[in-house]
Formats: structure tokens, C-alpha cells, sequence
């Protein structure tokens, strides 16, 4: 079975592939404080209750977007699994010819191409990443990267609104009944959560006007259900689709079919 971790800047997502099949997948929370002792313990007592044991683990494929990371989870792989993880990055191979200056391009952003064109394609595409950042990807009709744009994802704007705003309190993110609320809180709601809705339909036409139109749209990252709920732009919702562009990553590097 091959593991596969998309170590991000809020969370880290790990996934079990038996071929395939996702077998089980499971979200931490990203601490650079933590070693690789720590976050063994988690995943180990994860795997067991899945069925699974440690020696099923054959293979591990990773991408970062946290340097520090790294290194902890290449030894987490080396001492409980026994396997030296592929981590994907410049001269990894992916089939993507790359428009964008390669060096600051986050590998989970090619994979994201990668898995979106295989599974949810023909391109041209659009990839909606809701998760730290909102980041946007275009992908050409021949499956080129062509470049994106990067605006603050929903979470760390909401925090900075209750940390930098005296009379404002954290409320829950739901998307409201009207856009016009009548207290702070059905307010806050709207300005939010309809606020990034139309963040996320006005940059999708923008990139669909400059595709030239008929882009699939693809939604991931962890508050893609979220903003879903709000919106007809999405084509797809795919939460797994960073895990499963690292199979199949791993799988064009080690000579197999995907």
C-alpha cells in the first residue's frame, strides 16, 4: 500500500492507497514543533483503527508547502515504515509543462494538475484550492500550467477580523439567509461567507474569459465543501484530489500504469 502526505501550512492530509482505492485518509493539524515520534503515535493508532498495520505501508510519497516538515516525516517514514518517502519536486516527473516560474511554484499545485486533468478532465481547467490561501490554477486545453492567482483563504480573514476589529466576535461560518443581515452576527456571516463566494465566482470568470470559456471548474482543500454550498460555479468537489495526484505522481515515477 502506498502513503501519500500533502504537508500544507495549516494541516497535513495523509491518505492509504490499496492500488487505486483510497483506502483511509485522515487531516492533522501542521506544527513544526512537533517530532516524528509525535505524529507516529497519531498515525499509527489511526492505520490500526482502519485494520490496518504499519507493514502494509510499502511506499510514501509526499509534497510540502513547510520546509521544516520535511525532515520529520522522512524519518517518521524511515523508522516506523521502513520505506524512504519520494518526495515530489523540481525533477519530479509529471507530464506538466510548467508556465510559471518553477521555483516558486508549490509542488501541491502541480500535482493538483495533475490529478484534476486525470481525473476530472479534458482541460481546459480551473482548480479552486480553498484552504490556507485561495489559490487559483489554470490549466490550458493541451494541460499546460498556465499560472494562477493567491488571495487569503477564508480562515486566516476571518481571524484577522476578530483579532483587529474591538466590538467584532468570532461567529460561525454559515452562509447566511439574506446578504443584508440584521445584527453582527448574520453581518459577519455575510460579509464572509458571501464575500468569498463572489470572491471565487467573479475570479472564475475572469480565468474563464481569459481561457477562452467551457473550463471545467474544480474545487478542493479543506473548505471547498464551505463555499459549495453557496455557489453553482464548482463542477466538482474532489477534497481528496492533492492525495490522489501524489499516487498517481508516484505511480509515472516508478514506471507504473495509474
Amino acid at each position: 500500500m502506498l502513503l501519500a502526505v500533502d504537508i500544507g501550512n495549516t494541516n497535513i492530509d495523509l491518505g492509504v492507497f490499496d492500488g487505486r482505492e483510497l483506502r483511509a485518509n485522515w487531516r492533522f493539524a501542521s506544527d513544526i514543533e512537533r517530532v516524528a515520534d509525535e505524529y507516529a503515535v497519531s498515525l499509527l493508532g489511526l492505520l490500526r483503527a482502519e485494520g490496518l498495520d504499519p507493514s502494509d505501508i510499502g511506499a510514501t510519497v509526499m509534497c510540502s508547502s513547510v520546509p521544516d516538515l520535511v525532515p520529520v516525516f522522512e524519518q517518521l517514514c524511515s523508522r516506523y515504515f521502513h520505506v524512504q518517502p519520494m518526495v515530489v519536486g523540481p525533477g519530479t516527473r509529471t507530464g506538466v509543462r510548467i508556465f510559471y516560474e518553477p521555483r516558486e511554484l508549490g509542488a501541491d499545485r502541480v500535482v493538483d494538475v495533475v490529478a484534476a486533468v486525470r481525473i476530472h478532465g479534458p482541460a481546459p481547467l480551473i482548480i479552486v484550492d480553498l484552504g490556507t490561501a485561495t489559490v487559483f490554477d489554470a490549466v490550458s486545453p493541451e494541460g499546460d500550467y498556465l499560472g494562477g492567482a493567491i488571495a487569503p483563504g477564508i480562515g486566516i480573514s476571518a481571524q484577522a477580523l476578530y483579532e483587529r476589529a474591538a466590538k467584532l466576535f468570532r461567529v460561525e461560518l454559515e452562509h447566511p439567509r439574506t446578504a443584508i443581515g440584521r445584527n453582527s452576527v448574520n453581518a459577519i456571516q455575510s460579509g464572509i461567507m458571501l464575500g468569498y463566494v463572489a470572491l471565487v465566482e467573479g475570479m472564475v470568470a475572469r480565468f474563464q474569459k481569459e481561457l477562452g470559456g467551457g473550463a471545467r471548474v474544480i474545487a478542493t482543500g479543506g473548505w471547498a465543501r464551505l463555499i459549495a454550498a453557496g455557489t453553482s460555479v464548482f463542477d466538482s468537489v474532489d477534497t481528496t484530489l492533492t492525495l490522489s495526484g501524489l499516487r498517481i505522481v508516484y505511480e509515472m515515477n516508478r514506471g507504473e500504469a495509474s
